[in-house]
């Protein structure tokens, strides 16, 4: 067995000390797209700790009422219609920018982008009209749009057409990231991971759940007040989640 283990390491101090990959397709086309936006887009980043605590709450009751089966919520759905809600207010986030034509364009409907890891890398399929879809018909969405991308059924239709983009790496999100615009919108949103830790409230150490933002925007177009004041809203909403599911009052 000596001799044996002895060969096996020869072998394999014999093989090639490198191996080259030729980066083509899928693979080839979103390095040139970051390159690109990396390089032509002043990107503002903006960090914000929330306290997801409640949030948690509410998805784990909610998760309790489905049937055995069923795929649980994860935060995502439960962000979605926030980010909604929030771009009312902050209409030059939902944006693209035509730099052909030197013109921004104003989306009313929100086309959420969910950043997605697949075996031939990052994609972006497209979650539409998700200011029209209740929080279980975005969830479905999400998961569907996602597995078509990650089993490569996705169409190009799919994959373009976002007017806002969500990236998280759930558990494995770290504490803050600095995003890449997906071009050519003009933000995207990071989701970092949910931890508990403890925190000062009204004078006294709790332990409450944690989540940082990390987002980042194009500062041709987004003011960083206004960049700020979005995250702020959307900390807000995510902070007290009965109220995103709250008709806005009207305004007489």
């Amino acid at each position: 067995m000596g001799a044996q283990a002895g060969m096996d390491v020869s072998a394999a101090w014999a093989a090639p000390e490198t191996s080259e990959i030729k980066v083509i397709g899928v693979r080839r086309l979103i390095a040139e797209r970051m390159s690109e936006a990396k390089r032509n887009i002043p990107h503002f980043a903006y960090v914000e700790e929330v306290d997801v605590t409640e949030l948690e709450t509410l998805r784990q009751h909610l998760n309790a009422k489905l049937a055995k089966g069923e795929p649980p919520l994860t935060y995502l759905p439960l962000i979605i219609p926030a980010l909604v809600r929030v771009l009312e207010s902050f209409p030059q986030c939902n944006v693209h920018y035509d730099a052909t034509r030197g013109v921004l364009v104003r989306h009313r409907a929100v086309h959420v982008g969910i950043a997605t890891q697949t075996p031939d890398g990052l994609k972006v399929p497209v979650l539409r009209n998700a200011q029209a879809l209740d929080l279980w018909e975005i969830a479905a969405g999400v998961r569907r749009v996602s597995e078509r991308a990650r089993t490569n059924k996705a169409t190009r239709e799919e994959l373009v057409g976002s007017t806002i983009t969500i990236t998280s790496l759930g558990k494995l999100g770290g504490i803050a990231s600095t995003p890449i615009i997906n071009a050519p919108e003009v933000a995207i949103i990071g989701l970092n991971k949910a931890v508990e830790r403890p925190v000062v409230r009204q004078g006294a150490v709790v332990v409450r759940r944690i989540m940082n933002l990390s987002s980042s925007f194009d500062h041709r177009f987004v003011d960083g007040y206004d960049a700020a004041a979005m995250i702020q809203a959307l900390k807000e909403l995510l902070e007290h989640p009965a109220t995103i599911f709250i008709p806005k009052a009207k305004v007489p």
